[in-house]
């Protein structure tokens, strides 16, 4: 249920009825299964396939020697078989088809690749050689910026900060992995796929096999988690359409686990310096950021990882700038709020190390450095919060009071502290179209090429439907999910909700109008609305658009094992007009829950002499479980937002994760008097820093109960 009203897919999912890419039964289908590549840089001298091919139930087996050829397009990642190059471990070289993917799998085993192999390098350094600034960031924001005189003002400040805070990959792993199942028809490609987007992949994979767009039909009924790993085409969907086009028969194509730490987008490491210089009273008057990240020899990807410090704070000198290293790793992508989630760690925990070094409360001290217009273009803000959300959360957190000096909070053997972090992400709309009917017995159906990633937009967009058709929602069926239907934005960039909403609300408004002029009379046939909102987009007044919210955090931490428990969160955010209350909490508390197992266990290791990740699974490859996960409590703000479409909507998707693991780690700080700039926050890093640490006052004496727990 969502605030009393049913969720639309709800009881399909609680019962198994729910399908997703991989559970659609095409007549005759087979399934291909990759060969991926055991060294890291290099060429493909030789595939032998003899052994391979021999074996029951293989109909073929595809190689940079036989594939089809495809057209040329951005993503060199989805290039197929095109030529002989090797750009990092993992990447798919061959492929083979069979009757199951048992008969595919075992078979896979029997390629044998012969490669001419190459030094790579895989290590992320500030001064590696291989650094260069990039033309524009994601989201097509400049590489650098500045204002003022920086350098000057910086040297002149009282007090000073100028720490380097470091954030390692980390790798998309939705409960779903990415799935295709590929079939053509008389030069016609279907792809039932998992996606968050179909029109974007509708529009990649007509480009890919020279096709008009609407000789390509992408059909995502159900998608299990995305985080952005899904927000363009994956090798999965080129491979499935790739293979059905060379044996003649629908093809399905799923990742294992193992795929997906390669081939399906992660999120690149970061090497942050962030200097802030301000008075004694904690007011800014320098700030800099600048990041180094990493992306892969086959496609530049640049997170936008010092973005968010271009609007936040007030500081009348400024710079900020990103340099990116091309090493032999898989391509980075999208991960649930790209560049902000690991800006965010780097700058809120300098932000806490001002506090101290000021003597100024971490709330008051981000209160005094607010702003009523960007710092740097000088642009009104559509709206702007952060204020409300930082003494709302300080209310509820009961902050006031907080003994701020490090080793002061006990329970028993447990060393607690609190810590407070300011979330940002962008807050964007995007042209979408869609269609609303209704029929002679009051019967609405609205129609948009829009994706539930397990978010719940059927339930709100049929909840904005009903409240705009002024019909209960059970009047009104959700048909998404099918690139047949009128155009939507991907489900990403925390834009969905703002975009489609506007697009329905639209046609909506229009049907009523259509059906007011005909004095109220539906014909027999029914009637059709239509809406496009491009101009309306594009006529949208010159504003700052972004979200805003406050997390705060409350850790415990052995005094003995430096073990770490996090037994409370409270995100409160301002995200425009919250339209579904149960969904947007649940999307909170989700993205929070991320941000807890981004702060304490998530890493991808790389390997040196492989080149490879050290983890394949989630065994070995640790995230928040439910024994980690205790109190997550998540509210809003009541927000008035004008500038982003009828519905009042900001995004909310991913708001959640940002900040929440800077709250920690500074609550971690406060804790034990250590502070981690390293990401995970790990037990031994705190070992080896409180050995060296004088005890304080409050570690001295009885040590309580040593049974209790957190």
């Amino acid at each position: 249920m969502t605030g009393g009203q049913e969720r639309v897919d709800g009881w399909d999912k609680v019962t198994g009825r729910a399908r997703y890419a991989g559970d659609h039964a095409v007549g005759r289908a087979v399934t291909a299964v990759p060969v991926r590549s055991t060294v890291a840089r290099g060429r493909i001298v030789r595939v032998d396939d003899g052994e391979a091919l021999r074996q029951a139930g293989v109909l073929a087996v595809i190689t940079p020697d036989n594939a089809p050829r495809l057209a040329e397009v951005h993503d060199a990642e989805l290039m197929l078989f095109q030529n002989h190059r090797i750009a990092y471990r993992g990447q798919f070289v061959a492929a083979v088809v069979a009757t199951s993917r048992q008969a595919a799998t075992a078979a896979a085993r029997l390629v044998r690749v012969a490669y001419e192999q190459s030094c790579h390098e895989v290590r992320l350094s500030a001064d590696h050689h291989r650094l260069y600034e990039p033309e524009h960031l994601n989201e097509g924001r400049p590489a650098g910026t500045s204002s003022g005189d920086f350098a000057g003002a910086f040297d002149a400040a009282p007090v000073r900060v100028d720490e380097t805070y470091r954030t390692p990959a980390v790798c998309n792993n939705p409960l779903e992995t990415h799935a295709t199942c590929a079939s053509w028809d008389n030069g016609r490609l279907t792809l039932i796929d998992s996606t968050q987007g179909p029109n974007t992949v509708q529009n990649v994979l007509a480009a890919l096999f020279r096709l008009r767009t609407d000789h390509v039909r992408v059909i995502c009924e159900h998608v299990g988690g995305a985080f952005g790993a899904k927000g363009a085409p994956r090798a999965n969907t080129v491979l499935a359409a790739m293979a059905a086009l060379v044996v003649g028969r629908p093809v399905t194509c799923s990742f294992t686990r193992r795929d997906m730490f390669a081939v399906a987008g992660h999120r690149s490491p970061t090497i942050q310096r962030v200097r802030l210089g301000a008075h004694p009273d904690g007011r800014l008057i320098a700030l800099a950021h600048d990041a180094v990240a990493h992306t892969s020899t086959l496609r530049r990807f640049a997170e936008q990882t010092a973005a968010a410090a271009r609007h936040m704070y007030a500081a009348p000198h400024r710079a900020t700038s990103h340099r990116l290293a091309a090493l032999d790793v898989p391509s980075p992508s999208w991960m649930r709020a790209p560049g902000y989630c690991p800006g965010m760690f780097a700058l809120e925990s300098a932000m806490d190390e001002l506090a101290v070094r000021t003597g100024v409360d971490p709330v008051d001290l981000r209160l005094r450095n607010d702003t009523s217009v960007h710092p740097e273009t000088g642009q009104l803000f559509s709206s702007r919060n952060l204020a409300a959300c930082l003494r709302s959360g300080a209310r509820l957190f009961a902050w006031a009071g907080r003994n701020p000096a490090p080793r002061s909070g006990r329970r028993g053997h447990w060393l607690v502290g609190t810590g407070v972090a300011a979330s940002t992400y962008t807050a964007d709309v995007a042209p979408s179209d869609a269609a609303v009917s209704v029929s002679v017995d009051g019967r609405y159906s609205v129609s948009i090429a829009a994706v539930d990633v397990g978010t719940g937009a059927r339930t709100m967009l049929r909840s904005v439907a009903a409240r705009e058709l002024g019909v209960p929602a059970s009047a009104v069926e959700i048909r998404i999910g099918d690139s047949c239907l009128p155009r939507a934005v991907v489900a990403g960039g925390s834009m969905g909700t703002s975009s489609w909403s506007w697009a329905v609300i639209a046609a909506c408004r229009d049907l009523r109008r259509r059906v007011r002029e005909r004095g109220g009379v539906v014909p027999v046939t029914g009637l059709t609305a239509r809406a496009r909102t491009d101009a309306e987009v594009a006529a949208l007044a010159d504003r700052a658009r972004f979200s805003f919210g406050a997390q705060f955090a409350e850790v415990r931490v052995d005094a003995d094992t430096m073990e770490i428990r996090v037994p409370r969160l409270l995100g409160v955010f301002a995200v425009g007009k919250v339209l579904a209350p149960a969904l947007a909490r649940s999307q909170f508390v989700g993205a929070m829950t991320m941000g807890l197992s981004m702060a304490l266990c998530e890493e991808a290791v790389t390997d040196p002499c492989s080149g490879d990740y050290a983890q394949h699974e989630l065994a070995t490859y640790h995230i928040a479980t439910h024994a980690d996960v205790q109190d997550v409590q998540a509210s809003w703000i009541e927000e008035e937002e004008h500038h982003l479409g009828p519905s009042g909507a900001k995004g909310l998707g991913e708001i959640g994760i940002v900040g929440t693991a800077a709250a920690i780690a500074n609550a971690v700080y406060h804790a034990t008097g250590v502070r981690v700039r390293d990401l995970p926050v790990r037990p031994a890093s705190l070992l080896r820093a409180h050995r060296c640490a004088e005890p304080s006052p409050h570690d001295r004496g009885d040590r309580g109960n040593a049974a209790e727990q957190p």
